[in-house]
């Protein structure tokens, strides 16, 4: 049996796949909880640090939702089709949101509705030249329903997303760049060298630091300002513990490079912090007082 979303680990950066080229890769059922089972696995392996998502063959990153098996669920009644299409891809772009290890969507073709809500979703993504992006649920005679009505708006303002929302028109990657749906559109042959750069260039920091960061974004982003702050201290509070920031601070201040232990134990042992605290109290004594 084909496997539904392929994965491999290039240098600590694992790539999956979405592996329905013949259906322009398609989110039915079964793809995208062969997705989130894969999150999983890779949500608790220490030689993985951040992700890649693409789609397999040179037409689509992602089409969107499997209109075909929707349809079915939409016959058999509203909560059928809320459970099995609604919450299950809610559920999916908000994993990829809050993951806790960077995901990166390399996006290269079409990503339509789902495909298109996915790299709303995700923190980072790159484009090919070639993607086309739509939002093409209202000619279905439907809203989105990964989370397209609320991503889009905070993403790109509430009248450039309404307009495609509305029309359902295609777009390509140069104006998804200037919504700030990716981060960089790059020729088509580059598009996996260029990806895989961004990864490589986040793994090398302290995992617990890229952890932090992503969770006070996550979780700050559509609060208020005061609240945003107490999510920062909080996460702050986490890493403050911990070898990695004493490992940190002391190679700065030795003007060398940082290695960081690579596990996400976050707490370091009593002794192992307090033996780090005066490597790091001698360091300081040696160098002086330099200035950040």
């Amino acid at each position: 049996m084909t496997d539904l979303v392929l994965s491999e680990t290039r240098d600590r950066v694992a790539i999956l796949t979405l592996n329905r080229p013949d259906r322009l890769n398609a989110l039915n059922y079964a793809l995208i909880d062969r997705l989130l089972s894969r999150l999983d696995l890779i949500e608790t392996d220490d030689g993985v640090r951040a992700v890649i998502l693409t789609g397999a063959g040179e037409r689509a990153f992602s089409a969107g939702g499997d209109i075909h098996e929707f349809s079915l669920s939409v016959a058999e009644g509203t909560d059928v089709a809320l459970r099995d299409f609604v919450m299950r891809g809610q559920r999916l772009t908000a994993r990829l949101e809050a993951f806790r290890k960077p995901v990166i969507a390399a996006v290269n073709g079409l990503a339509f509705g789902g495909g298109c809500e996915i790299t709303e979703a995700v923190p980072l993504a790159v484009a090919s030249d070639r993607a086309l992006f739509a939002k093409p649920e209202i000619k279905l005679a439907m809203p989105p329903t990964f989370g397209g009505t609320q991503r889009l708006p905070r993403l790109a303002g509430r009248k450039r997303a309404l307009e495609l929302l509305l029309t359902g028109g295609t777009f390509s990657a140069t104006r998804a760049a200037e919504l700030g749906l990716v981060n960089q559109v790059v020729p088509h042959e580059e598009l996996m060298r260029a990806t895989l750069d961004l990864a490589r260039r986040i793994v090398s920091h302290s995992q617990t630091a890229v952890a932090s960061i992503l969770t006070a974004v996550a979780r700050g982003i559509n609060a208020s300002i005061a609240e945003g702050l107490l999510v920062e201290a909080e996460q702050f509070a986490r890493v403050a513990p911990t070898a990695d920031l004493r490992e940190g601070l002391t190679a700065w201040i030795e003007r060398r490079q940082a290695v960081y232990d690579g596990s996400w134990a976050h707490l370091a042992r009593p002794d192992k912090a307090t033996r780090a605290t005066r490597r790091l109290d001698r360091a300081v004594h040696l160098a002086g007082c330099r200035p950040v």
